[in-house]
């Protein structure tokens, strides 16, 4: 777990034997989460998926961290690092893309959500919960098929693939969901919003594979998080979801596409307006 100032934070790779496709930064101004969306066909790119959260993650960092309109930033953001690796097939449909959330702390807390990363503001004593669940509601054909045979099998690995290729044929197009990849038109479609910092108590965000807790295990409920977050932090958090996912190896109890994911959240805790002189204009 890194930690700065009393914000908490903690990003954990769901398997051993493959790199951690989430990305966090997390300061007193700001937090930026990124989620890899993971690849299962061709790219039409010689770049991973963790070489794009990085290069994704850093850019928006900088740009929102000046001050920028949220969207203007993410937008500002895909096209540079798009023109980073100008030999790669950006027009590929599995060209590398990832879900986001970036919440900026000051008098006022302003977020923008895209694809499924999750932000919870403890704000008039209940979560508002801000997500984007797009991107699970496309395919659901294919993901059924997927949860019929268990993890290992070839009959589960073929379905994997049919479910991707169906997925992707529903990214950043209308009618389907929206995600950062090479098109800076997506970040038009994110949710955003604001809210006065003094009426919120605490804060969270955090990817799919942290936030399955309550989305897909269903085992606590968003009051339950934060009180554990404000207790144990954010490692206390995906040790359970570990845990759960342990006792369901075979994903038979809550189907999934993956046995365990990539988990990674920042915790914000007792957030209070900082004076306007800290901060980052």
């Amino acid at each position: 777990m890194t930690a700065s100032g009393n914000i908490q934070s903690v990003t954990d790779q769901g398997d051993p034997k493959k790199p951690n496709e989430d990305w966090v930064h997390a300061d007193e101004h700001l937090v930026v989460v990124l989620d890899g969306q993971t690849v299962r066909t061709d790219t039409g790119c010689v770049h991973g998926v963790p070489w794009y959260v990085e290069h994704l993650g850093r850019q928006l960092v900088n740009r929102a961290g000046a001050g920028k309109d949220l969207v203007d930033a993410l937008a500002s953001s895909i096209r540079h690092v798009a023109a980073e690796h100008p030999g790669c097939d950006l027009t590929h449909p599995g060209t590398p893309s990832a879900g986001l959330a970036v919440l900026r702390l000051g008098p006022t807390i302003e977020w923008l959500v895209l694809g499924d990363v999750t932000v919870v503001l403890d704000a008039a004593g209940k979560p508002q919960i801000i997500a984007d669940h797009r991107v699970s509601a496309t395919a659901p054909a294919e993901r059924a098929e997927v949860a019929r045979w268990p993890i290992g099998s070839p009959e589960r690995a073929a379905a994997l693939i049919a479910m991707k290729h169906a997925e992707l044929a529903a990214r950043n197009r209308p009618g389907g969901y929206w995600i950062a990849a090479a098109d800076p038109a997506a970040a038009t479609h994110g949710l955003t919003g604001n809210i006065p910092a003094d009426q919120v108590r605490r804060a969270a965000v955090l990817t799919d594979g942290a936030a399955r807790m309550v989305d897909l295990f269903g085992l606590l409920d968003w009051p339950k998080v934060l009180d554990l977050l404000d207790i144990e932090g954010p490692t206390g958090l995906v040790t359970q979801v570990r845990q759960a996912e342990a006792a369901d190896q075979a994903a038979v109890r809550w189907p999934r596409t993956k046995q365990s994911d990539d988990a990674s959240l920042v915790y914000v805790p007792g957030h209070r307006a900082p004076t306007d002189d800290s901060v980052v204009k």
